[in-house]
């Protein structure tokens, strides 16, 4: 049965989405994982909270606004439209979706700045850093690009290697170019502002091993862990400013000055929820006060838990308001097995797949049976999507009401019995705590795995009883009528684990069995005597596989050269400079500069992930030599270990071995990979064997 609780006050966040591009696949892992435990702390009679909003400053939106002939302003609010279309038809049901270009979070992040700097956690420094002589600005890391100083990969952006996985400064990049502009840029003085982030260590080391009110943890043991590393490394001063030309929000007193985007950001979970408070007389002070006996509560992906394990702690800190109750990341979706790829058409947007496939629903599903409470990547294997949602949704869940209510609506006028002394009623009741503490710890999988185990209790009940024999027999319509009630009785408790799952399919099967709006105390109830239904109607069809087919078909990006008359060629040339730098003749290489790269055939006799590390397997490669060769390689995001292990690959033989954190790295793979997708790691054709050297 249902446990009783105290009702508990929650406020509950995802991370904004940037309001760059389109919501995607791996967007809405987040987003449904986040709606699924919002409306189950709703159904158990919780006073719950669901903020978010766009995020909407930076350099990036800046440019795209400027590309498109638009304000920033007026590309944010189109933005906003798109999202908050995607979301509502994926049934994300926030309680309120803003913007970060709001004035409540201009006047929360001023206040917060200024509180800080009262605190003494401010700092101005004059840095030297990159600026774009063309385009007259400072440019961000990311749109620095250049050779990796470690391993000297080209085009590679101003803060990591995706190569080697070696991190640096923009100004360790050889041969850097902008990746606004295609200029070289020059090193220029500013003065910028910091927030002492250093003098926070003492604070956040004991913060992110903290308990929150429960006992338990307030950061996952993962996250606790990889904080441990941050803290190792040291914590350095946090830059939070940006140069003009920014869209943002000035820094107060600092003309020219703006607040970095990931100062202003997360303080947008506090404007959204102000702006919900002004509409709906909720207090404000209640949920952020220090003193907070409120629950707040983050999801996030893993790949920001530094900014919100650790600066968003320390700036609510010294700014005087209450830190998070936990925060809850999770890990990325792939797609059959692979980084979503434009190529292969596996970077499907939330419009697309809803243009396609129609039910947001099965997606909600499918995500759910996959989620747990790690940070753990997730799998999106297509085939498996069509076959699971065919056998648990349609086969299993809705083939209890569809094989039962006809004959409740034809020879009983809809009129039910109630079910008494029934074991598998009773079991599916007794499941209810089971499956509320697996909700509750975010264990969606294990919810599922649960609930179709009892779909399948159901299922053998009605197979035993067998309505569709005993509607042809005389005398049994008593027993008919029972079996019949007793299996909607079992579909009404399996719609309640679901809901928080399948909101609108729960909906329409309580329009469909006449009842009131389920919530978690319902298990307590049961279908009474001459309980009247309405007429079953098909809920759910199966997926047929080639939605699937067209699904992926309508996302490839076709990579195929056309040809182009002179104008349009020129065009496309003039449009590639804008991103590249073009390369001059003293650029190029001579044949016999290319004769000193010694590249072979290898062999990966084995492969394996290297603990603590997020991008990087450790590949130990066979090219003829008396010895192995091992090779750290940044590929971990596309390919699973076990299926490398045999095969022949392209490395660079003569590569000086280079010292890394996790052992020495005797070589390099080639791989490609660009905006579309990847890393793909290079094949040689058949025939190739191993030590062979390529010319």
């Amino acid at each position: 049965m249902a446990a009783k609780h105290n009702p508990r006050k929650i406020l509950v966040t995802s991370a904004l989405p940037y309001a760059n591009g389109s919501i995607h696949l791996g967007h809405l892992v987040e987003y449904i994982q986040t709606d699924i435990w919002v409306r189950f702390q709703k159904m158990q009679g919780h006073t719950v909270h669901y903020v978010c909003a766009d995020d909407t400053h930076g350099t990036p939106i800046m440019l795209r606004a400027e590309k498109e002939g638009i304000t920033p302003e007026a590309l944010i609010a189109n933005v906003h439209k798109e999202h908050s279309a995607d979301f509502a038809e994926f049934l994300v049901a926030f309680d309120n979706y803003y913007s970060t270009n709001a004035p409540e979070n201009k006047e929360l992040s001023q206040g917060i700045y200024n509180k800080l700097k009262a605190a003494g956690k401010i700092a101005t420094k004059t840095i030297e850093q990159y600026y774009d002589p063309v385009k007259n600005m400072f440019l961000p890391d990311r749109f620095i690009k250049g050779e990796c100083p470690k391993c000297h990969a080209k085009d590679q952006y101003g803060d990591s290697c995706e190569v080697c996985g070696a991190t640096y400064n923009p100004t360790e990049l050889i041969n850097a170019y902008s990746a606004v502009s295609g200029a070289a840029p020059i090193r220029k003085e500013t003065e910028h502002y910091f927030f002492k982030l250093s003098e926070c260590e003492g604070f956040l080391k004991e913060w992110t091993r903290s308990e929150a009110f429960d006992g338990k943890p307030t950061l996952q043991g993962e996250a606790a862990n990889k904080m441990g590393e941050w803290f190792e490394s040291g914590l350095n001063d946090w830059d939070i400013s940006r140069d003009a030309p920014y869209f943002g929000f000035e820094i107060p007193d600092a003309p020219g000055k703006y607040f970095y985007v990931w100062l202003d950001a997360p303080i947008g979970y506090m404007a959204s929820f102000k702006k919900l408070c002004a509409d709906s007389g909720l207090d404000f002070d209640e949920y952020w006060n220090k003193d907070s006996s409120t629950e707040l509560y983050h999801f996030i992906g893993k790949d920001i838990l530094y900014f919100h394990a650790l600066f968003w702690p320390a700036t609510l800190e010294f700014s005087g308001y209450r830190k998070p109750t936990k925060i809850f990341s999770h890990g990325f979706l792939t797609v059959n097995g692979e980084k979503m790829s434009k190529s292969r058409g596996t970077f499907i947007t939330a419009r697309s797949y809803l243009e396609h496939i129609k039910n947001p629903e099965y997606l909600r599903y499918y995500y759910a049976a996959k989620l747990n409470s790690s940070m753990e990547d997730i799998d999106l294997s297509l085939d498996d999507f069509v076959a699971r949602v065919n056998s648990d949704l349609v086969g299993k869940f809705i083939n209890i009401a569809s094989r039962t209510a006809g004959f409740i609506n034809k020879r009983f006028d809809g009129k039910l019995r109630s079910a008494a002394n029934n074991k598998v009623v009773a079991e599916l009741k007794l499941s209810a705590n089971t499956i509320a503490e697996a909700y509750e710890t975010r264990e969606y999988g294990r919810a599922l795995r649960e609930i179709m185990r009892l779909a399948d209790s159901a299922n053998g009940y009605v197979a035993e009883a067998a309505p569709w024999v005993m509607a042809k027999q005389e005398g049994q319509d008593s027993a008919l009528q029972q079996a019949c009630s007793d299996a909607l009785e079992m579909f009404r408790l399996l719609t309640l684990y679901l809901k928080p799952v399948l909101p609108k399919l729960a909906s329409d099967i309580e329009q469909f069995l006449n009842i009131a709006p389920l919530s978690w105390a319902s298990v307590e109830d049961s279908l009474a005597d001459n309980h009247s239904i309405n007429a079953y109607e098909h809920l759910i069809i199966r997926i047929d596989p080639k939605l699937i087919e067209a699904l992926t078909e309508a996302n490839k990006e076709n990579l195929e050269a056309t040809p182009q008359v002179a104008a349009p060629l020129l065009e496309k040339v003039v449009v590639k400079a804008l991103a590249e730098p073009i390369l001059t003749e003293a650029e190029y290489i001579s044949i016999d500069d290319f004769t000193k790269v010694d590249l072979r055939i290898a062999k990966i006799v084995n492969a394996e992930h290297v603990e603590g590390a997020e991008k990087l397997l450790k590949l130990t490669l066979d090219i003829g030599e008396a010895s192995t060769r091992q090779v750290f390689a940044g590929i971990k995001s596309a390919y699973d270990p076990a299926t490398l292990v045999g095969r022949l690959t392209v490395m660079v033989a003569n590569l000086a071995p280079r010292k890394m954190k996790f052992g020495m790295s005797d070589g390099m793979v080639l791989a490609a990979s660009d905006e579309s997708g990847g890393p793909f790691i290079l094949s040689p054709d058949a025939g190739a064997q191993l030590g062979m050297r390529v010319k």
